[in-house]
Formats: C-alpha cells, structure tokens, sequence
C-alpha cells in the first residue's frame, strides 16, 4: 500500500507536489522527514552525480521507491515492505507521464514550495487505482515484463543518508520522546491527585462537618 507520495526537483530538492493523504501515523512524520532528507543527498551531488533512473531504498518496514524524468524531477513513494516492487514503479510512472504533461515546461521557473500541488487531485485518483495490489488489473501488471524489476538498484536508508545523519536523527527523536515523556509524567501525577480529591472529598467534608458539629455541641451546651 502506498503511504507518501512526494515529488521534488532534482537541482535544489525544492518540494513541487506531495500526496495530500488522512493518514496521519505519527511514524510517517520521520519518514517524511528521511524523505526530504533524500532529495536533500540527491541535490547536494547534483549535476556532477545525476540520480539513477529507478532506485528502492529500504528503510525497515517501509521502502523507499522513486524516479526521475528528463525533466529532472523525482518522484519518491513510500510503501509497505511487501508491496509489490513493479506495482510501486507502474504508480510512479503514470504520475511523472501526467506530471510532465502539465507541468513540465515550468519545473525550472519555480521558486515557491508547492507550485503545483493540485496535482494532489491526480495523486489520489492513481493511489486508489493502486491500493489494492490483488486486482485484475494490477495482476496483469504485475505479470507483464516482471523481469524488469530485477534491474532496480536497492539500497539501505542508512547506506543512503550517511550512519551519522540516522545516528542524528535517532538522538533527536529520542530527545523529542523523552520530553513528551517526562511531561506525560507531570500529567498523570496530576491526574492522579485530582482523583484523589474526588474520590475523598465527600467523606472530608462530611466528617468537617460532624467534628463542627460536636465542637459547637461541646462549646455552648
């Protein structure tokens, strides 16, 4: 299944377009990140190194796919682990041919993020097209020129971004998790005594009252 889509101009890494998805998992929020982080690697070596036409990149669970069109754009997605490879690229493809068609002769002339993301509309008609791998339709696309796959370079996220940069990242993630946890903390012992109050302050107030009770009792009679 198909989790992000994004598409970004080779030169800069500046973000053209990107699916617009409801999926909102937190983990998808560093993926994201190790997505711009990519486009990033890919502009820092450009024009001496041009990216490879096709490239998977595994990063645990999930794998990055993307490729880049002669007019110098990427386009990157996320998938499942066990989604099918040839049904990634078959995905990818249709958006750069469409992608090229409308906006191909303005790629260069942009300067602002996200010139062109009403393409979102395209994007989320072809991921439903693409969503279920079991289809007739992609089963048949699966079993044409299945052997074209086996030409994708595959490369690791780690091998890609630099041991470093993931090291960084891990340490910033854990820092962002030990805050939110030592605030969680604050919270429930909060939490915990406000239930407290509410569990006994009846019985507070109503022994208050008895000891008042007998004090006056005892006072003036």
């Amino acid at each position: 299944m198909v989790k992000l889509t994004l598409i970004a101009r080779v030169r800069d890494g500046l973000p053209l377009a990107e699916g617009l998805d409801n999926d909102r998992e937190s983990e998808l929020f560093a993926y994201k990140s190790q997505a711009k982080a990519i486009f990033k690697k890919i502009s820092s070596q450009y024009p001496s190194t041009k990216p490879a036409p096709r490239v998977s990149i595994d990063a645990g669970k999930y794998v990055f796919h993307y490729v880049t069109d002669a007019n110098d754009v990427i386009y990157m997605t996320l998938t499942e682990k066990q989604y099918p490879k040839k049904l990634a690229y078959g995905y990818l493809d249709e958006l750069a041919k469409e992608f090229g068609t409308l906006y191909g002769a303005q790629v260069d002339s942009v300067t602002r993020p996200y010139a062109f993301i009403k393409f979102d509309s395209f994007i989320q008609k072809s991921k439903k097209v693409y969503l279920d791998s079991r289809t007739q339709k992609n089963m048949e696309r699966l079993n044409a020129d299945l052997a074209e796959v086996h030409q994708i370079m595959t490369q690791n996220i780690a091998d890609v971004l630099g041991q470093g940069q993931k090291l960084d990242r891990m340490t910033e993630m854990s820092n962002v998790l030990s805050h939110d946890a030592k605030q969680l903390a604050v919270k429930a012992k909060g939490l915990y005594h406000q239930a407290l109050i509410k569990q006994y302050l009846p019985w507070i107030v109503i022994i208050g009252t008895i000891l008042l009770v007998l004090f006056i009792r005892m006072t003036f009679y």
